[in-house]
């Protein structure tokens, strides 16, 4: 079982800060949630394979298909600065 003082810890990791009766809602919370997590440790998963999704999930992404834009040169009027046909942005990177 959880107790408050384990809920203030992962409040002040969290950098949450909670009321007393935030406190003592979480902590009522995080018991029931931990205790079902408890019954479900004790279920014999042994024969189940590992699995990452609960249905089989095929490449569900679209291809991307490359268009010209009609109005270039309006979305490039609208940068703070140009460089021939391309957007310039300041350096982030140090080069070395």
């Amino acid at each position: 079982m959880i107790d408050r003082e384990q809920v203030r810890k992962v409040a002040l990791l969290a950098r949450l800060e909670l009321t007393p009766e935030e406190e003592e809602q979480f902590t009522t919370q995080l018991g029931s949630i931990l205790d079902y997590v408890e019954q479900l440790n004790e279920l014999d998963v042994s024969n189940v394979p590992p699995t990452a999704r609960a249905i089989d999930v095929s490449n569900i992404t679209r291809e991307d298909n490359l268009q010209p834009y009609a109005d270039r040169e309006a979305i490039l009027s609208s940068a703070p600065e140009q460089e021939g046909e391309f957007f310039k942005v300041p350096k982030i990177l140090n080069a070395e």
